[in-house]
C-alpha cells in the first residue's frame, strides 16, 4: 500500500556539508579582483559588517570604510537612542548571563532621537567613511527623510524575514518600488533565502538582496520560529534568482549572504554558491574596534515579547585590519579573512567574484573531521583540562 505524502523534502546544505573543488588552472592570490558594487559605489574588497550594536558603530564604519569594505549601523539600536552609546554597550558587556536579555529589553524601549540619526550619519561622513545605515520595514518611511538630508549613502531596509508583499492591517506599508524611485540613494533589503521571495524583491528595483534567515551565532529565530534554510542551499537559489532576473531585464542586482560565518574557510564558500559578498557579524566583533567589548547580539534580542536573539561572548581577538588582511597568527581561520578569499581563488583559477562563482562544489560533510583525529582529540582534551 502506497502511502500518500503531504509535503516532499528536498536535501538543503550548510557550509560543513560542502567543499570547494580546486581548478585546473591556478592563479596567484596577488591577481585576483575581489571589488564589487553596491548600485554605482565601488567597494574593493566584498566584506560588510552587520547592522548591530556590538559590532558597528560610527568609528567602526569609517575604519571598515579605509579598509575597502562597508559597515552598516543599525538606526534603531542604542546609537540613536543614547547621546552617549558607550555608557550603554558597556552596561549590556557587564550585564549576569541570566540579566542581560531583561537589561536589552528594557534598554531598546527607550525613544528614537531623530537628531541622533543625523548625527551619527554626519559623523560617518566627517570622517571620511561610506554611511550605510539599517532600518527595519516599519520605521523606514518615517525616517528615510532624514537619513537622506543628513548625507546617508545607502539604506538598509532589514528584518528576520522580508518579502515584497506584506500583509497588514496598515492600508498604505512600506512599498519597496515605491521606496527605490522615491531614494536618491541605493536602498538594500533583506533577509531572504529563497528563488521566489529573492526575484519578487529584485523586480522592485533594489540595487541589493541580503541572504540568510537565522545563520548567525547570536540569532535564535531557527529555535524559536522553526524557521531558515542553511547559506549553501539559501545563496545557491537566490543567486539562481539574481541570474534570471538579469536574463529578464539586463540589470545585476548583487546578493549578500549575511550570517553563519566562522572563518574564512565559510566565506570562500559563499561565494562559490553564488554571492556577491558577505556581511559578518561574530567575526568582526571580535574585533579591538569594535563597540560590544568582545560581545555580540542581534536586532531582535531585545524584542519587548518574543526575543529572537541571545547575547554571545566573543572575546577581543585582534584589530580589524588583521582580522580583514592580516598577517594571522591564528590556526581556525578568524584572520586574514581577505587573504584566505584571494588565496581560495587563486588555488581555483579565479581571477574575478564572477569567476569564483563558477567554482565546482561538492557534497562533503565529512571535509572538516576526515583525517582530523590528532586536532580533534587535542580540542577534546583541552576541554577537560
Amino acid at each position: 500500500m502506497t502511502t500518500p505524502q503531504f509535503k516532499q523534502l528536498r536535501q538543503s546544505y550548510g557550509f560543513d556539508e560542502v567543499a570547494i573543488v580546486p581548478g585546473d588552472v591556478t592563479v596567484n592570490p596577488d591577481q585576483t579582483k575581489l571589488d564589487f558594487k553596491i548600485g554605482k559605489i565601488n567597494f574593493g574588497i566584498p566584506f560588510l559588517a552587520s547592522a548591530m550594536d556590538g559590532v558597528t558603530d560610527v568609528k567602526f564604519a569609517i575604519a571598515m570604510s579605509k579598509l575597502g569594505g562597508l559597515a552598516v549601523v543599525n538606526l534603531e539600536g542604542v546609537q540613536t537612542r543614547y547621546d552617549n552609546p558607550a555608557d550603554v554597550l558597556n552596561e549590556i558587556a557587564n550585564a549576569l548571563p541570566d540579566e542581560v536579555t531583561a537589561l536589552m529589553q528594557k534598554v531598546y524601549s527607550a525613544p528614537i532621537k531623530e537628531k541622533l540619526i543625523g548625527d551619527r550619519i554626519r559623523a560617518i561622513k566627517k570622517g571620511g567613511g561610506i554611511a550605510a545605515v539599517a532600518t527595519t520595514p516599519a520605521n523606514t518611511k518615517k525616517y528615510a527623510p532624514a537619513i537622506y538630508e543628513a548625507g546617508a549613502d545607502i539604506l538598509d531596509v532589514a528584518s528576520t524575514v522580508t518579502s515584497a508583499r506584506h500583509l497588514s492591517k496598515s492600508q498604505r506599508g512600506l512599498i519597496f518600488s515605491e521606496l527605490c524611485k522615491s531614494s536618491p540613494i541605493p536602498v538594500i533589503v533583506g533577509n531572504c533565502v529563497s528563488y521566489s521571495a529573492c526575484l519578487e524583491l529584485m523586480k522592485t528595483g533594489v540595487s541589493g538582496i541580503l541572504v540568510g534567515v537565522g545563520p548567525g551565532a547570536a540569532c535564535t529565530s531557527r529555535t524559536v520560529l522553526g524557521v531558515g534554510v542553511p547559506q549553501i542551499t539559501a545563496t545557491i537559489d537566490c543567486a539562481a534568482a539574481r541570474e534570471e532576473y538579469r536574463r529578464e531585464t539586463g540589470r545585476y542586482v548583487p546578493i549578500i549572504t549575511d550570517g553563519g560565518f566562522r572563518n574564512g574557510g565559510d566565506v570562500c564558500k559563499a561565494i562559490v554558491a553564488g554571492a556577491d559578498a558577505v556581511m559578518l557579524g561574530s567575526l568582526f566583533a571580535m574585533a579591538e574596534e569594535a563597540p560590544g567589548h568582545g560581545y555580540h547580539w542581534g536586532m531582535a534580542t531585545p524584542h519587548a515579547s518574543l526575543p529572537r536573539g541571545t547575547r554571545i561572548k566573543v572575546g577581543v581577538q585582534s584589530n580589524l585590519e588583521q582580522i580583514l588582511m592580516g598577517p594571522s597568527h591564528r590556526t581556525d581561520g578568524t584572520q586574514n579573512l581577505v587573504g584566505a578569499l584571494r588565496t581560495c581563488m587563486g588555488v581555483c583559477g579565479a581571477r574575478t567574484i564572477a569567476d569564483m562563482q563558477k567554482t565546482e562544489m561538492v557534497i562533503a560533510p565529512s571535509i572538516t573531521t576526515e583525517g582530523k583525529s590528532w586536532q580533534i582529540s587535542q580540542k577534546v582534551g583541552s576541554k577537560t583540562c
